[in-house]
C-alpha cells in the first residue's frame, strides 16, 4: 500500500511551500472515516484513496486535488457528508469532493456512440472545476489497475465503460499517457485473446524494437544538429490497443 509520505514527498518536489498539512489532514480524515472497510482484493480501503493521490501528486496537481483525491469516497461510502468536509478542508476540496460524487451517481446503460457522447458532454457540464475530472480519471484508473478482482461480466462492463467514456475524456483534455493506460487496460478486458497475443509479441520483440527506434531517433537528432536545427526527437513503441486499432485498418 502507498505511504502518504510518497504523496507528500511528490507534491513538495512540484512545489516547496506545499500545504502539506492540508493533505495531512485528509489523510487522517480517510483513514478514520473508511476504518474496517476492505476491497475486494482484501486490502484495507484506504490503498484506493491513497492510489489515487498519488497518482494526482504524480500529475503534478495541487494540494486541494491532492487532498480531494484521498476524500473522493468518503461521501459516498462512509457517513461523511459535503459539509463536514466543506468545514474542515474548505470549499475547493469540498466542490471537488461534491463533484466527484455526483459524476459516480451517472448511470452509464446504453453504450451507443451517440449515447456515450452525451455522457461526457454530462460530466463535462458537471465539472465546473476541471480538477474534478482529473480526481474522477484517477479513481478510473486505479480501479482498472485492480479489475482482477471483480467477477467477470462487471470487469466487461467497467472496462466498456473506461473504453467508451473515461479514454476519450482523457484524450479531449490532452492527457495522452492517461488515455493509453485507460485504453490498454480496458482492451486487456474487453478482447483478452488478442490483447495476450499482442503481449506475448511485444515480450518477444520489444528489445529489438526499442533498438531500431533508439537508432532512428539519434539518425533524426544528428541531422538537427548538423542543420542547426533546434527539436526534441523521442520515439516509442504503440501501446497494445493502438497496435490493434492499427492491425484492424491493415485488415480492411
Amino acid at each position: 500500500m502507498i505511504r502518504i509520505q510518497e504523496i507528500l514527498d511528490k507534491v513538495s518536489a512540484n512545489n516547496k511551500n506545499a500545504n502539506l498539512e492540508l493533505i495531512r489532514h485528509a489523510y487522517i480524515y480517510a483513514a478514520t472515516a473508511h476504518a474496517g472497510q476492505t476491497r475486494l482484493s482484501g486490502e484495507p480501503y484506504l490503498s484506493h484513496p491513497l492510489a489515487v493521490a498519488s497518482t494526482l501528486a504524480e500529475m503534478g496537481f495541487d494540494e486541494p486535488t491532492v487532498a480531494a483525491g484521498l476524500l473522493h469516497d468518503t461521501v459516498e461510502d462512509t457517513k461523511a457528508t459535503i459539509e463536514e468536509i466543506d468545514e474542515n478542508f474548505g470549499e475547493d476540496v469540498a466542490d471537488i469532493v461534491d463533484g466527484v460524487t455526483k459524476i459516480s451517481m451517472i448511470p452509464f446503460e446504453n453504450k451507443e456512440e451517440a449515447q456515450a457522447e452525451n455522457i461526457r458532454k454530462m460530466i463535462l457540464a458537471m465539472s465546473h472545476d476541471m480538477r474534478v475530472l482529473m480526481v474522477k480519471l484517477a479513481d478510473r484508473l486505479h480501479n482498472m489497475q485492480t479489475l482482477d478482482f471483480q467477477k467477470a461480466h462487471k470487469q466487461r462492463r467497467i472496462a466498456q465503460e473506461t473504453m467508451d467514456i473515461y479514454a476519450p475524456l482523457a484524450n479531449r483534455l490532452g492527457l495522452n499517457v492517461l488515455k493509453r493506460r485507460l485504453e490498454d487496460l480496458s482492451f486487456k478486458y474487453l478482447r483478452p485473446d488478442i490483447y495476450n497475443q499482442i503481449d506475448h509479441w511485444l515480450d518477444t520483440h520489444q528489445v529489438v524494437e526499442k533498438h531500431i527506434i533508439d537508432k532512428v531517433v539519434d539518425l533524426i537528432r544528428d541531422l538537427l544538429t548538423s542543420n542547426a536545427i533546434e527539436g526534441q526527437v523521442y520515439g516509442r513503441i504503440k501501446h497494445k490497443y493502438s497496435i490493434y486499432k492499427k492491425m484492424q485498418s491493415q485488415s480492411l
